[in-house]
């Protein structure tokens, strides 16, 4: 499916829709079904929903399953400012009344509503799952501790870089506390130059989420600030509490979450586990068949009958 083809036909599949969370509305697209099944979706860190699930919620649309794929607030089409912050207390809220509205749409039955996302966002699932009245979750390529990707990550930076980053988050951050617009960082970017990942494998985030520059509003930037705070974020540690039945699926050669910590919380959530070979992208690229056959097999034994597509 070629991007452009792809857009085309997710885009007659599904509805603009809006819903409430704190003071501000969220922007989501709604693909129906009618089997009474909803999977919420939102894209890692930085990612707006088009990019970071069109190609997935397509996907399980045409298995038969509803989707309400939404924008985090200070992303995308949603409200909040500043614009492109990661909070992450706000995100984690921004699920809670994602999930509550998938239940209020038209023939959605509230006990048949899933929850997935990758990178940073799945790291949020590991902390979702223990409250929210999920039916099934799935964490790809989840960041389920940020001190243990974080020295890593260091090692693919320079050390001029990694002197001077915490004066820069840190001007950022008090900048922010009188008003002043966001020290904004490209998500990725070569090793030595001041960005939220110089990883080999962040390099693949363009070529996995925007092939063909098919989003080109898409901002790939983050405020300064809001690395620091993924840097110390542990949402693993919540894996053992998790209420729901849960999918994990780690890449063996991820470089900018690791495959350790992803491994370690399933295990202490009780999860599936699929390991498959490549870096942090690779569901999103050669790997992308397989998982999602996975994904979609998981959410028919989770979510009840077997969706007619």
């Amino acid at each position: 499916m070629s991007s452009i083809t792809g857009r085309l036909t997710v885009d007659t599949l599904r509805q603009k829709v809006w819903f409430a969370s704190g003071d501000e509305q969220c922007a989501a697209w709604h693909y129906p079904s009618a089997n009474g099944t909803c999977v919420v979706m939102a894209g890692g860190g930085g990612i707006p929903k088009e990019p970071g699930t069109d190609r997935f919620a397509a996907a399980f649309n045409a298995a038969g399953f509803g989707v309400l794929a939404f924008d985090y607030r200070h992303f995308g089409e949603s409200g909040g400012t500043p614009r492109q912050v990661i909070r992450v207390g706000r995100q984690l809220a921004d699920w809670s009344a994602a999930i509550a509205h998938a239940a209020t749409l038209p023939g959605v039955d509230p006990a048949r509503i899933a929850a997935w996302s990758f990178s940073l966002s799945a790291g949020h699932l590991f902390r979702v799952a223990t409250e929210a009245p999920l039916a099934a979750a799935i964490t790809q390529s989840p960041l389920a501790s940020g001190p243990a990707a974080a020295p890593n990550a260091l090692r693919h930076e320079t050390l001029g870089v990694i002197l001077s980053f915490p004066f820069i988050a840190a001007a950022d951050a008090l900048g922010g506390l009188v008003g002043r617009p966001p020290r904004l960082v490209p998500l990725a970017g070569p090793k030595g130059t001041v960005a939220m990942l110089t990883t080999p494998d962040s390099q693949d985030g363009d070529r996995a989420l925007n092939p063909g520059n098919a989003y080109p509003e898409w901002q790939q930037v983050v405020a300064a600030r809001s690395v620091m705070r993924v840097m110390t974020y542990r949402p693993g540690r919540a894996a053992r509490r998790v209420r729901c039945p849960m999918l994990v699926v780690v890449c063996t050669d991820d470089r900018s979450a690791l495959a350790a910590p992803g491994r370690r919380a399933a295990a202490r959530a009780g999860a599936e586990l699929l390991e498959v070979p490549g870096g942090h992208y690779a569901p999103f690229l050669d790997e992308q068949e397989r998982v999602i056959d996975a994904e979609i097999d998981f959410l028919r034994r989770q979510l009840g009958k077997e969706p007619s597509a």
